[in-house]
């Protein structure tokens, strides 16, 4: 009887290593024919509803939410047909010809090479419409590029203007700075006309110009998904950590950390403060009865019952402390599963990062100067101010029981009498190195509120 068993089972283990092997030597052909019918999808997007062009994001021909619609499906496609030709290449790479003597034998027929060789000249056809400009349709095009000719700031201006978003002062390139000749004069670069007037020719052109509202219609678009790409890119980095905390905590370090505990003798308490924390609740519990025993008009309580409650509230401290303290030791894994989430956001997201540091360049440019003195004078006062001790005080104190540590105050005296000092340091060598060169009036309205 276990003899026919051990056949049925060795035979479907047989039958299941066969099914992988073949599913292994089909992995060319699959892989070419997903990224073949991923390309035709975008080709057929193409012919119905942009005339056979290619799909453009900031086309004026539908809505916002069609070309956000259209956007995602081309995004979806283009990472199949991408990930499935690496995949086709690499399955290629592998394969030799013991592999296709094997295929042969289990009845695989590989494609012809001129139908695999069409595939592939058709894929790439469709794909390298998208490959030169999809990295500029994500990231660079949301990003606000600084003018460095006169003509192009004027029309940025005027562009922000319509739009009402402001734009980043222009910044010099180093490379102007370099090749720039030493020995020109101001009167070398004076021009026959003053500035102002070529200012105001540009301009009109530029309202003149039959295409200018095209172009504000674009502007205006790449700074609405600039402001959606950042807000997204904010709750990513606040929800995943979150939401790793939690999963891993939950299904991944907590059955550990409960089954570790359970076969070894629990300790149930991780440090001294907790086990005073219970006595003197204990103690606490013990004297209400006390009292209680006292002002109620029924008869005493006997020592026997004293014990016994007191015995059962020792049961209930006990295993409140001991899932306090499992709980502190799983914070610790879960925690690390949270940062490497986070660093693992920050290294996939470079795009995202540029558009949301350039939609932080864009709200602080286009505060007024009082505004950014508030704001500085605010978060001065709250991190390195003179009421700033007792927040670091409360938050170390809380990180330390977050992760079931005593509270050293030995260190945290340590740490609120050296960190903030260094935070004011900083933050002064900021004002003066790169606040008072980019914005002087904000620094001047800054020292007048502050004094």
């Amino acid at each position: 009887m276990s003899a026919m068993k051990n056949s049925v089972f060795s035979q479907k283990i047989y039958s299941f290593l066969l099914a992988a092997y073949r599913w292994y030597l089909q992995t060319p052909e699959r892989s070419l024919d997903q990224a073949y019918n991923a390309a035709l999808k975008i080709q057929e997007i193409e012919n119905k509803h942009f005339n056979g062009n290619k799909i453009d994001i900031d086309s004026a021909m539908y809505s916002n939410s069609v070309m956000d619609y259209f956007e995602s499906d081309l995004n979806k496609l283009l990472k199949i047909a991408r990930m499935r030709l690496t995949e086709f290449r690499g399955s290629r790479w592998f394969l030799n010809e013991e592999n296709q003597k094997a295929a042969e034998k289990a009845g695989i027929e590989y494609l012809s090479p001129s139908l695999v060789l069409e595939k592939l000249n058709y894929i790439d056809q469709v794909i390298s419409k998208y490959t030169t400009s999809s990295d500029q349709t994500t990231s660079k095009a949301l990003v606000v590029q600084p003018p460095n000719l006169p003509v192009t700031s004027v029309t940025s201006d005027e562009k922000s203007l319509l739009v009402k978003t402001p734009t980043l002062p222009p910044k010099i390139p180093n490379q102007d700075l370099n090749n720039k000749p030493k020995g020109k004069s101001k009167t070398d670069t004076m021009g026959v006309l003053p500035r102002s007037i070529l200012s105001t020719i540009s301009r009109l052109q530029v309202e003149l110009d039959p295409n200018s509202e095209q172009e504000v219609i674009q502007s205006f678009r790449q700074t609405q998904k600039r402001t959606i790409i950042s807000l997204r890119f904010i709750l990513l980095l606040i929800i995943i950590p979150l939401l790793t905390h939690q999963i891993a905590k939950a299904f991944v370090v907590g059955p550990i950390i409960e089954k570790f505990r359970s076969t070894q003798e629990i300790q149930i308490f991780l440090n001294s403060e907790m086990e005073e924390e219970a006595l003197l609740e204990l103690q606490r519990f013990e004297e209400k009865l006390k009292f209680e025993n006292l002002i109620i008009k029924a008869p005493p309580m006997l020592p026997e019952q004293m014990e016994t409650e007191m015995k059962n509230k020792a049961k209930e401290l006990a295993e409140e402390f001991r899932h306090e303290s499992s709980g502190a030791i799983k914070n610790v894994f879960a925690d690390m599963f949270s940062v490497v989430a986070f660093i693992w956001l920050l290294l996939v997201s470079k795009s995202s990062i540029a558009v949301l540091k350039d939609f932080f360049d864009n709200i602080v440019y286009g505060l007024s100067d009082s505004a950014k003195a508030f704001i500085i004078i605010l978060f001065t006062d709250i991190f390195v101010g003179f009421h700033s001790p007792h927040g670091w005080e409360v938050l170390l104190e809380g990180v330390s029981r977050h992760w079931g540590l005593p509270a050293n105050r030995d260190f945290i005296f340590l740490f609120i009498a050296t960190f903030p000092v260094i935070l004011d340091t900083i933050f002064k060598y900021w004002i003066f190195r790169y606040l008072n060169r980019i914005s002087p009036s904000a620094v001047a309205t800054y020292r007048n509120m502050n004094e």
